[in-house]
C-alpha cells in the first residue's frame, strides 16, 4: 500500500517520527538506531515503509534502507514475532550481522538481543535461514560477516551489550588481512575509548 514516504521531518520521539507530507503528518515507527540518522527537524527525508493493518490499529513502519525494510518484513513472517521485537532486533544489531547470525544459525548471538530466548531464536533460524540466503536485496553471508559475527559474540561474552558490540564491529577497518584476534583487540580498544 504505502511503500515509501518523502516529506519534512516534524518531530522525533524515542520510537517514531512525524513526517509531514503535503500538510498531513504521518506517524512512522522507526528503529531507534535509525532515528539518529534522520537529521534535524525541518529537513526533507525519505523512508521505505511497511503499512500494517491489524484489528487494533493501523501502523506505518519506516526504514532508511531497502535492506532494513526487507529484513523487517522477513522477521514479521516468523510466527509469534511482532513488529516491536523486530524493530528491537534491527536496532540492537546491524542488519548484516543480524542476517549473518540467522543464516549461520548462531543462536547464542541472537539470544543476546533483548526479548529473544532460545526457542524464539531457533524458530527465527528455522523459518528464515534459507529465505535470507536467497534474498537478492540482503547481502549473502560472506566470510567477513561470519568473522564479524564471531567478534560480536566474543565481545558479548566479555560483558558488552549487543548494541555496543555491533557498533564496535561496524567501526572496524575493512582490512581483510586482520585476524580474528586482531579484530577483537581493535574492537576492545575502541570500546575502552568510548
Amino acid at each position: 500500500m504505502i511503500s515509501s514516504i518523502t516529506g519534512k521531518l516534524e518531530m522525533v520521539s524515542f520510537d517514531s517520527a512525524i513526517v509531514n507530507v503535503g500538510g498531513i503528518g504521518f506517524q512512522v515507527f522507526i528503529p531507534p538506531v535509525s532515528l539518529s540518522k534522520l537529521g534535524n527537524t525541518g529537513t526533507e527525508i525519505k523512508l521505505y515503509t511497511h503499512f500494517q493493518v491489524r484489528e487494533d490499529g493501523l501502523n506505518l513502519y519506516g526504514f532508511t534502507s531497502l535492506s532494513e525494510l526487507t529484513l523487517f518484513k522477513n522477521l514479521l513472517s516468523v510466527s509469534g514475532l511482532g513488529p516491536k521485537l523486530a524493530l528491537t532486533m534491527i536496532s540492537e544489531m546491524d542488519i548484516e550481522t543480524l542476517a549473518a547470525a540467522i543464516m549461520s544459525g548462531n543462536i547464542d548471538l541472537l539470544t543476546a538481543i533483548r526479548g529473544i530466548g532460545k526457542k524464539t531464536a531457533s524458530r527465527i533460524v528455522l523459518e528464515l535461514k534459507d529465505k535470507l540466503a536467497t534474498s537478492d536485496i540482503l547481502l549473502p553471508l560472506s566470510e567477513t560477516s561470519q568473522e564479524n559475527n564471531d567478534v560480536v559474540a566474543a565481545l558479548i561474552s566479555l560483558g558488552y551489550s549487543t548494541s555496543e558490540a555491533t557498533r564496535a564491529v561496524g567501526n572496524l577497518p575493512t582490512d581483510k588481512s586482520l585476524s580474528l584476534e586482531e579484530k577483537i583487540k581493535t574492537a576492545l580498544s575502541q570500546l575502552r575509548k568510548d
